[in-house]
């Protein structure tokens, strides 16, 4: 297993309520470009849907296609959401999600004692991703 030292959260920038899934996300990063990433699978580990359930993607022993340059240690998780109803980020996480990033994060944390850090896409890119600051509220659950 390779190891892992951090996990980065991300969101689908998908608009608020709608109902995607992994297959969705998978489909659009493996679909040929322009229309898609081009990718050999979907690019997180983890989808956090809207109603909690955390969907297996990418398998952990390989490395992550979702925040360029920092995909080799890390476990990336993506919530369903991120946009309001007009597109624009916000942080659309339903209190379902919130409970199962958190409880996800801790299991990944048993897992893995070497994850030390939570981050979010935005922390390493240009981005809203994931619309709210991951590190803050989900920092302390991997801190020895």
């Amino acid at each position: 297993m390779r190891p892992i030292t951090e996990i980065i959260i991300h969101c689908s920038a998908t608009k608020e309520g709608a109902n995607f899934k992994a297959a969705d996300i998978k489909r659009w990063h493996t679909a040929t470009p322009p229309q898609g990433n081009g990718w050999k699978d979907i690019g997180y580990h983890y989808v956090v849907d809207l109603d909690g359930t955390i969907e297996l993607g990418r398998p952990l022993d390989q490395n992550g296609a979702h925040t360029s340059g920092h995909n080799t240690n890390t476990i990336g998780i993506c919530y369903v959401g991120g946009c309001d109803g007009t597109g624009k980020a916000k942080d659309t996480r339903t209190a379902a999600q919130k409970a199962a990033i958190e409880k996800l994060i801790k299991a990944l944390k048993t897992c893995f004692p070497t994850i030390t850090k939570v981050s979010g896409h935005r922390d390493y890119d240009n981005k809203a991703c994931p619309c709210f600051d991951a590190g803050a509220e989900y920092g302390g659950l991997v801190k020895d």
